[in-house]
């Protein structure tokens, strides 16, 4: 398959900017050439051309944390162990749908769900969308605080088994990326504050965590964790962490030491601890010291109450259709100091390098995957409703087409 697309105009999110009148050579599901249409027109007489010139195209949307195959099945739907990954295939549509074609995926463990890391990458194979799976250990805040792993699935395991070097090698072994690998803090996960009186407990001593991080490393895996708060947060920078999930409640000297040893940090606006969420002041600050941030909703999650720069009007669980709405006040926050591409990078290309995968997708560059959108506007920056997102391509095949 081979087409030119043309667009009112291209957000790259690339050295080439944005290219007004652009277009696009895609052949064989990769971008092969991008700029001028004009130039691409006379360069490329014969080819197909499909005119978009009406809309803007975008790289397309990547969620580098959610839990939409383990958790929001049984927290939605009433399924059974037999209907839990068609329930999950919905879920990932309705992402797909959003514009998102790019996932980073956790597998903690669940009480309910007996199925390996294998049962979820089997569930997933050749559906239109990239999912990079992150196995961890988690602490649930309950009264009696709750452990599982994604290694021992539905079996509950102790705060000890937590730092057993062989199952800590086996999560490693299994892990695609740097997500959130280990709970520094006892997560409220999507419960009400009541069932989980314990949310935000520190689980891990300094010495736990070292060991934690050196496993990982000798490994050759990068490692990240949930994290909220000055203490926890103090903790995983002596620890030597790679990627910090949350990172709520991080302070200005903490925001510079992250700064100074290059750690990447995903911003969840919308909740996902016990402490307030990343809000737009805070994501600026991290922005302006060129700490590579992504944006991600940690769906399916209850949004934080009271929160100025979150729209909703329940705590009903919010899933990956709400990226751009959470991300835009940030986006729009950084808009004088900015310019779109690198705004936009919050939700393309900087979440696409937290998956390892800046060299697949995330940017409309020759050689990468042609994974885009057709849009009324720019994602979260210009447009916040998915149904302003007219078309949507995966490794250059349209999945997704409205009116």
């Amino acid at each position: 398959m081979k087409y030119i697309i043309r667009g009112k105009k291209l957000v790259t999110v690339s050295n080439a900017g944005t290219i007004d009148n652009g277009g696009m050579l895609v052949e064989n599901g990769l971008i092969q050439e991008v700029g001028r249409w004009n130039d691409l027109q006379t360069q490329f007489p014969e080819v197909e051309v499909v005119d978009c010139s009406k809309y803007v195209i975008t790289p397309a949307l990547v969620d580098c944390h959610t839990h939409l195959l383990e958790f929001a099945p049984t927290s939605l739907y009433p399924v059974t162990p037999e209907t839990h990954f068609i329930a999950g295939t919905g879920i990932l549509f309705k992402a797909l749908s959003s514009g998102i074609t790019a996932l980073g995926e956790q597998i903690c463990g669940h009480p309910l769900c007996k199925f390996s890391i294998s049962d979820y990458r089997e569930a997933v194979a050749g559906f239109p969308m990239d999912i990079s799976f992150a196995t961890t250990s988690i602490s649930i805040g309950f009264e009696k605080l709750a452990h599982f792993t994604s290694i021992t699935e539905s079996t509950a395991v102790t705060q000890d088994d937590l730092t057993s070097s062989t199952l800590v090698k086996k999560i490693a072994e299994n892990s695609d990326y740097p997500g959130e690998n280990i709970f520094i803090n006892a997560t409220p996960a999507n419960f009400t504050e009541e069932l989980v009186p314990r949310a935000g407990e520190i689980i891990y001593t300094r010495r736990q965590l070292q060991e934690l991080v050196s496993i990982f490393h000798e490994m050759g895996k990068k490692i990240g964790c949930h994290v909220a708060g000055k203490k926890g947060i103090e903790l995983t920078l002596e620890a030597g962490f790679d990627v910090l999930h949350h990172a709520h409640g991080i302070t200005d000297e903490q925001i510079n030491q992250v700064a100074e040893r290059g750690i990447q940090i995903v911003a969840t606006p919308m909740g996902g601890t016990h402490l307030p969420p990343n809000s737009p002041e805070e994501i600026k600050k991290l922005v302006q010291k060129q700490i590579p941030v992504s944006i991600s909703t940690d769906a399916y999650l209850p949004p934080y109450p009271r929160v100025p720069w979150l729209p909703f009007q329940d705590r009903s669980l919010k899933g990956p259709d709400s990226l751009m709405l959470i991300a835009g006040p940030s986006m729009k926050l950084l808009k004088d100091s900015y310019n779109e591409n690198d705004i936009l990078a919050l939700l393309t290309a900087n979440p696409a390098r937290i998956l390892g995968k800046e060299k697949q997708f995330g940017k409309l560059k020759p050689g990468l995957e042609a994974n885009f959108l057709v849009a009324e506007g720019i994602p979260g920056l210009e447009i916040t409703d998915v149904e302003q997102i007219k078309k949507i391509y995966y490794k250059g095949t349209k999945v997704i087409e409205r009116d």
